[in-house]
């Protein structure tokens, strides 16, 4: 996996697996604890996750100056782990108010700014060297599957924790209980015979005539248990905090190379010194803010958050191009189009943890037969991976006789595991939805093996796309999966008439998880096309002294994506699924036809740098 790459990547790699761990083991559950807690609607909940998303990558664009300024990469890197851990401590404190837990939710975003981008462009950095320039994409891929190597189990460890401590308090876990009971202390209406069915077989003790009572306590343990969910993320940063401080020493020192080309022999033209710089881009960036808002109002949305988001992100466009040199401005605005496309794929991608999460609960079955069962539980289903693995090394005609050998055992190995988790599965098997979520990093660890052995493929007949190439196709591929979903959605009611309602769909209403697992399969693939690619791109691209910025203008562009988010829950209780879903095609199709319309000036850039 690692053989040929520099000593490095290893580190970053399990160092961002820790940190995505402990992200993802809170992502999971975020929206459902602000609902929990603070008794928010989908808009409300998705209001703030979305703000938390959009500071998550925003900052990155203060690490990456940080960085970029003071030359000491490393220790901005050091910093924002320590911050995150803090964040996770302060999330893990029950009954916090409200602003509290936003405060909490500041300080992890604050950490992840200083420590994702920076990380990202270091790894970059060691592929400059001709010896591992060719190997700069795979790099990115493999670092990338580290990131949800510690994804996969996140959601596992988020519902365990909150399940024992439910168990520990007399509760079984249970969605519409917990959704039940929050409409119950808002004053809404409510189907108070169903909400007592629900208590009874949640409660392992008596529930008594006071539902209202009952409601309070329930929705205080529910919520508790997802504070201590937050402690275990706290947990994994001490791990990716040990690794990158007795490793480090791997990682290059960026600021020599900073130095020598910004002022060496072969500098081409020294940086312009334009001090208004920065209050031009200020009053572009405003003015673009001010007019968003104010014609998202003439539309009767409250526009201040997408304005906010997007007014940053033009303000660093105005403001790097105004910094940049002749030399360098071709490579920049190559970068700022690519950053501007995958704005819309984020705002679709990261529906998986907001209206994908909330099709989950709502409209898929809640309980699967064993052989479902198998995906959904997180041991079987790394057992079926490692089968189907050792499977495909014990086929494959380049294998050696050893890796023929091990490949045959794996496999047997994985199949016997399978069998025997088969046979011992619960049969209600009942599925929470957080869960679907692990469906996108196993994929991404099982399926980036095989998408880098297909480009060397490609590479070796000369028909390898080239990066940009790669992100476009990425783009149509996400369209793909929302089709999916798209067509899974039509017969089924909408949103909006449940919460009219006050009502659950009942069991046979509800479709087969199979849709939306097929759906995270594609749109992962898309994924791999796009983000791991996107990173590379920018690397190669961007000039040395701006390799940490660039970084955080990448995430900066996520982070408008995932402010676009709140189109998502704006629209989940406003319209039908088909016509939500139709709404992340239409905006996949536009980008992709807008980076392959730009393509040429794209590889040219590449080929340039």
């Amino acid at each position: 996996m690692f053989k040929g790459h520099p000593k490095g990547l290893i580190v970053a790699f399990f160092a961002n697996m820790g940190e995505r761990f402990g992200f993802y083991t809170m992502m999971a559950c975020l929206v459902f604890f602000l609902q929990a807690r603070y008794n928010l609607s989908a808009d409300g909940a998705g209001e703030y996750y979305s703000w938390f998303y959009f500071a998550i990558y925003a900052l990155a664009l203060l690490g990456g100056f940080l960085a970029d300024k003071t030359k000491k990469y490393k220790t901005v890197i050091l910093v924002g782990i320590a911050l995150m851990f803090v964040g996770y401590i302060v999330m893990a404190i029950p009954k916090l108010t409200l602003w509290a837990t936003v405060g909490g939710l500041f300080i992890i975003a604050f950490g992840n700014g200083l420590f994702k981008g920076n990380l990202q462009a270091l790894v970059g950095q060691m592929y400059d060297a001709p010896k591992y320039a060719h190997l700069r994409d795979r790099a990115y891929s493999w670092f990338y599957m580290g990131i949800n190597v510690g994804a996969l189990f996140a959601p596992h460890a988020a519902n365990g924790i909150r399940n024992w401590y439910l168990k520990s308090q007399g509760f079984i876990y249970d969605q519409d209980l917990a959704s039940l009971s929050n409409r119950l202390l808002a004053n809404e209406s409510v189907d108070m015979t169903k909400l007592q069915d629900l208590a009874n077989a949640a409660s392992t003790g008596a529930v008594g005539s006071d539902m209202h009572a009952f409601a309070e306590r329930y929705i205080d343990v529910f919520s508790q248990g997802y504070n201590y969910a937050f402690g275990v993320a706290a947990i994994s940063m001490v791990i990716s905090l040990v690794v990158y401080i007795f490793w480090k020493k791997l990682l290059p020192d960026r600021s020599q190379a900073v130095v020598e080309e910004v002022t060496g022999e072969g500098a081409k033209e020294q940086p312009p010194k334009k001090p208004l710089a920065i209050v031009w881009a200020l009053i572009v960036g405003v003015g673009a803010a001010l007019g968003i808002y104010f014609g998202m109002k003439l539309f009767g949305e409250d526009g201040f958050s997408l304005a906010f988001a997007a007014g940053l992100f033009i303000i660093f466009v105005v403001w790097i191009l105004q910094i940049s040199t002749k030399e360098e401005k071709p490579r920049i605005s190559a970068l700022l189009l690519v950053f501007t496309v995958v704005i819309f794929f984020w705002m679709a991608f990261h529906q998986n943890g907001l209206t994908m999460t909330l099709f989950a609960r709502d409209f898929t079955v809640k309980s699967v037969s064993n052989f479902s069962m198998i995906f959904f539980n997180v041991w079987s289903l790394l057992a079926f991976g490692i089968a189907m693995t050792g499977l495909g090394y014990a086929l494959r005609n380049k294998s050696s006789a050893k890796e023929r050998g091990i490949g045959a055992i794996a496999a047997l190995g994985g199949a016997v595991a399978v069998y025997l988790m088969y046979n011992s599965f619960d049969p209600t098997n009942r599925i929470q939805p957080e869960i679907f979520q692990h469906f996108n990093p196993f994929y991404i660890v099982f399926l980036t093996p095989l998408v880098i052995g297909f480009f060397a493929w490609l590479n070796r007949r000369k028909k390898e796309p080239s990066t940009p190439r790669k992100i476009g196709i990425g783009m149509i591929l996400a369209a793909v999966a929302f089709a999916l979903l798209l067509i899974g959605s039509l017969d089924l009611a909408a949103p909006k008439d449940l919460n009219l309602t006050g009502s659950t769909i009942s069991d046979e209403a509800r479709i087969s998880h199979w849709w939306l697992i097929s759906t995270y399969f594609i749109i992962t693939i898309a994924e791999l096309f796009l983000s791991p690619m996107g990173l590379s791109f920018v690397s190669k691209v961007s000039p040395v002294r701006f390799q940490g910025l660039m970084q955080g203008g990448w995430l900066a562009a996520t982070a408008v994506g995932n402010k676009l988010l709140f189109v998502g829950s704006k629209m989940w209780d406003r319209i039908q699924l088909w016509q939500l879903w139709l709404i992340f095609i239409v905006f996949c199709m536009l980008s992709a036809a807008f980076i392959f319309s730009i393509m040429k000036k794209l590889e040219r850039s590449t080929k340039d740098s």
